[in-house]
């Protein structure tokens, strides 16, 4: 009868003691939150305005590119019905406003009237400089360099185009077949037919080119050969 009397001792001197522990730690608890609870409240508070915050922000993004996908059709609009200077003017704006893609978008096409009225000078000119904007993707900005320079051989220095759009003649520039083009048109317009002959023999013989490109490259190769 001893064991049992010493194991229900030590049983009730367990349960005394897991009592005292919960009181005290309400009672830290309680302390704790008489120094703290103010605190707490402020973050819950925080927390909670923070969240709504960044649900409106977003919001707010989405009504954005809502109202510039508006304004950009808009100016399509008045592209497509020629015309294009009340629609080069809403690009213009559209550029300078917008963020995103639609920016980037909006300077292409305002480029891209300026070249269609025969100012061929500005057309270049916004090419170029996106072409030179840090802030653009790299894919966009080789093509501004690849369109700033096709509409340069008319009357520009064709050995300075080819220098300019030569990094991207490399095959590891998604756009080489058309910069090889381009770099064959300028060496023929100066004059050097035998490197345009070449340049076109790449172009051909490039099976990761567009057929048509290919095609019309060989056709070049042929008639340079005569």
């Amino acid at each position: 009868m001893v064991a049992p009397a010493r194991r229900g001792l030590e049983q009730f001197v367990s349960d005394i003691f897991h009592e005292i522990d919960e009181e005290l730690r309400r009672e830290n608890f309680a302390k704790l939150w008489t120094r703290y609870g103010k605190y707490v409240i402020v973050a819950a508070i925080v927390l909670v305005l923070a969240t709504a915050g960044v649900v409106q922000w977003r919001r707010y993004q989405q009504s954005q590119r809502e109202a510039e996908g508006a304004r950009y059709l808009t100016a399509l609009d008045l592209a497509r019905q020629g015309k294009d200077k009340d629609a080069a003017d809403a690009f213009s704006i559209i550029a300078r406003q917008a963020g995103g893609g639609h920016a980037i978008l909006a300077r292409f096409e305002e480029a891209a009237l300026k070249a269609r009225a025969g100012d061929i000078p500005g057309a270049v000119a916004l090419y170029r400089a996106l072409a030179a904007d840090g802030s653009v993707d790299g894919m966009y900005r080789d093509v501004a360099k690849l369109l700033a320079a096709e509409y340069e051989l008319k009357s520009g220095d064709p050995k300075a185009i080819i220098e300019q759009i030569a990094p991207l003649t490399s095959t590891t520039s998604p756009w080489h077949p058309t910069a090889l083009e381009l770099t064959a048109l300028a060496e023929l317009k100066s004059g050097d037919k035998a490197a345009a002959r070449a340049t076109y023999q790449r172009v051909a013989d490039d099976l990761a080119a567009p057929q048509d490109l290919r095609a019309r490259a060989a056709e070049m190769v042929a008639a340079l050969a005569e």
